[in-house]
């Protein structure tokens, strides 16, 4: 039996839903209780924008785009400090149209979820400063 990968459903069906796995996104989504809604980009992407991408080396990754740039993306995971450069287009497999949690759909232009999108991004030096800080405690009580 064989199994498709992202790129071949998505482009199939023009969209995907699967569950997460990792923190990388949290709080925001949650493995193991959010259902993901991923749909086939229509042109360039924008900031905030949350796009499924295949990276070189071959691991998926579903990440945040903090900047736009002539030639690629700068994206950070919402639970990550460090950001990644250098993804372009040719990596985007799909984008973040809505999640599904307790049975309820949840769609990228809700208020509340702008409203988390807005306050987590624009205040990214504070979250990556706790964030760090988090780990670094972390790693000092093993």
């Amino acid at each position: 039996m064989h199994k498709s990968t992202f790129e071949e459903e998505i482009e199939r069906s023009g969209k995907i839903i699967y569950t997460n796995v990792g923190d990388s996104m949290m709080p925001l989504i949650k493995q193991g209780r959010d259902v993901l809604v991923i749909s086939k980009p229509n042109g360039r992407l924008k900031r905030y924008d949350v796009p499924l991408y295949k990276r070189d080396s071959g691991q998926y990754v579903l990440h945040r785009i903090l900047e736009v740039r002539e030639n690629d993306y700068v994206i950070c995971g919402d639970n990550r400090w460090k950001k990644e450069y250098g993804i372009t287009d040719r990596h985007i497999i799909g984008v973040l149209t809505g999640m599904i949690r307790d049975g309820r759909e949840i769609p990228v232009t809700d208020r509340q979820y702008r409203l988390y999108v807005h306050l987590w991004c624009n205040f990214f030096p504070v979250r990556a400063w706790m964030i760090r800080v988090r780990q670094f405690l972390k790693r000092r009580l093993r």
